[in-house]
């Protein structure tokens, strides 16, 4: 079996000991004698599953029973219109945090649904820093306040968690499940799964439960948090295998040592990397220090002609996708939970020995 170093920042890489046990249950899963694909999602097999998930989640996360775990479809970009849809009323104002392209998408699609207050936005220096939490512009009252912790496509991460008196959501889509987080100071928390949780089609949202009750009467019955809550996220037929993917890499994460020992893992991978570009002269990163994600890592070649070659030369030695994203450019290394040490060191060494021919 040949398999490659993945750096895509997503759909990304998942854990190899996940992909063998779903080459395992492919045809049989469980003793059913259909694969997961094919089973009811109401069978006793699959909703052990569900609850299974549920439950490992918690354990990861360390979720207060006061808050819904909840499993819809559509994507964090899909949560971008249901958090307003389900937190504010027609008229109010939310507040948002512009840090890169992610949260930028996120007000914009808010804007369709209630007013939007930027309270903070990082354009300036084309989003490669966060701004100091005591210059934000917050509006009082406001239905909420919504921040992307880490922006995939320009690698800014907040290394803070910001304060006030009203709900906090959180676009976790890249950061999920790398750490320990408090879940508590959140009221909402949502990612899409292709990045730490498993394959793309399904979503993860946390939301503390007295904010069920919020969303608007006028939402479709999908849009709406509290059906999936009541449902046990099975309101309409969820995408099973996606779900049982995820399933499998909770249960890969605890076998790890849970969240607790991924943070020690990501900070080890990211710092290795870091240091590799800063003590380079061909290389850089042009985020700002404090804001670096451990997640996603974007750098430029000091002579941008050579990147095509890099990333030929790369892919050929088993490095691929780090071709940065197109409205940046550069390159990008996404390190994300199931990319391992040894890949992390496999591009250390690769730049190294690119920057001696080239450089």
């Amino acid at each position: 079996m040949s398999r490659v170093y993945n750096f895509s920042a997503g759909p990304a890489a998942l854990p190899l000991d996940v992909l063998e046990q779903i080459e395992k249950d492919i045809f049989d899963w469980q003793g059913t004698g259909m694969s997961v694909m094919e089973v009811s999602h109401r069978g006793k097999e699959f909703v052990a599953l569900a609850a299974r998930s549920e439950a490992n989640l918690r354990k990861l996360l360390s979720v207060p029973d006061d808050y819904a775990v909840i499993f819809p479809q559509g994507g964090a970009t899909l949560q971008m219109a249901m958090v307003p849809m389900n937190l504010s009323a027609q008229g109010d104002i939310a507040d948002y945090v512009v840090t890169g392209s992610w949260s930028k998408k996120a007000a914009g699609e808010a804007a369709r649904f209630c007013k939007t207050n930027v309270a903070a936005d990082s354009a300036d220096r084309n989003y490669t820093y966060i701004p100091d939490e005591t210059s934000w512009k917050r509006t009082d009252k406001a239905a909420y306040l919504h921040y992307t912790p880490n922006e995939t496509i320009g690698g800014v991460e907040f290394h803070f968690v910001p304060g006030g008196d009203v709900p906090l959501v959180a676009d976790m889509s890249s950061t999920i499940l790398s750490r320990p987080i408090d879940v508590s100071r959140f009221g909402v928390i949502y990612a899409g799964a292709q990045k730490n949780i498993g394959p793309a089609g399904i979503t993860l949202v946390i939301v503390k439960k007295e904010l069920l009750d919020r969303a608007r009467s006028s939402n479709p019955h999908l849009m709406t948090w509290k059906s999936y809550a009541e449902s046990d996220s099975m309101t309409n037929t969820p995408p099973t295998f996606a779900w049982y993917v995820a399933d499998l890499v909770f249960q890969w994460l605890l076998e790890q040592g849970g969240v607790e020992t991924m943070a020690l893992v990501n900070e080890r991978k990211a710092s290795k990397l870091y240091a590799a570009i800063d003590k380079s002269d061909f290389y850089s990163n042009p985020v700002a220090k404090d804001c670096r994600s451990w997640m996603n890592v974007p750098f430029v070649l000091a002579d941008a002609s050579l990147d095509a070659k890099f990333l030929q030369e790369s892919h050929a030695a088993g490095l691929t996708n780090l071709k940065g994203h197109r409205s940046v450019g550069g390159m990008r290394a996404s390190i994300y939970n199931a990319v391992s040490e040894e890949a992390v060191d496999a591009l250390i060494a690769f730049m190294a020995d690119f920057e001696k021919v080239n450089g």
